[in-house]
């Protein structure tokens, strides 16, 4: 199965995205999860925001490279909001990606160079979440129109993290759904990797 390395939002790494990572776990992938914060945890994401403010953005990109070097290059990327920046950085710089997954998040690829067009990708938000909605969404629909294997599901309503159950914004059943959609397309990307 595809190793996963899994990059957190500005909440940090929480207790939510572990739950993710040990879903995976349980589905027989190896999950890293880098922690771009040192420990730190926010209760909200204007705190997390304001904390993420106050480091380089080129830092935090050159520390989520950092903590990849030492992993195979044939991996999976999967990235929550911010994190989804981390992941589409290495989807699109470091050699062998198996595919990436961007949760809540998408950048227009020209800050990170040359889009892969042999890379599968999934982008997963919800269709009026305030964040996404603008800058996000539109280079998300981008991709989705001019790259065969990169795939937008959006989901209804205005949440955030909408796939982290104890949030305010989690969704049930959208969360349910984007999981069961991961789950194939990692499963797709395992299919792939044994054939070649």
């Amino acid at each position: 199965m595809p190793e996963i390395a899994l990059f957190h939002h500005v909440l940090g790494r929480t207790a939510a995205l572990d739950q993710i990572a040990d879903r995976l776990r349980a589905s027989g992938h190896t999950v890293h999860q880098p922690d771009l914060f040192d420990g730190r945890t926010f209760d909200s994401i204007d705190e997390g925001i304001a904390f993420a403010q106050t480091l380089d953005h080129d830092e935090i990109l050159g520390r989520a490279e950092a903590e990849v070097e030492h992993l195979p290059e044939a991996i999976v990327y999967l990235g929550f909001s911010m994190g989804s920046a981390m992941a589409q950085n290495l989807v699109q710089n470091r050699p062998g990606a198996l595919g990436g997954i961007f949760m809540y998040g998408c950048a227009d690829p020209a800050l990170f160079g040359t889009w892969p067009d042999d890379v599968p990708v999934h982008i997963h938000a919800m269709d009026a979440d305030p964040f996404f909605v603008g800058d996000d969404a539109n280079a998300a629909q981008a991709l989705d129109a001019a790259h065969e294997k990169v795939n937008l599901f959006l989901y209804r309503g205005d949440g955030h993290l909408f796939l982290e159950a104890g949030n305010p914004d989690y969704d049930q059943d959208a969360a349910e759904l984007a999981l069961s959609r991961i789950d194939s397309f990692l499963t797709s990307l395992d299919m792939h990797t044994r054939l070649d």
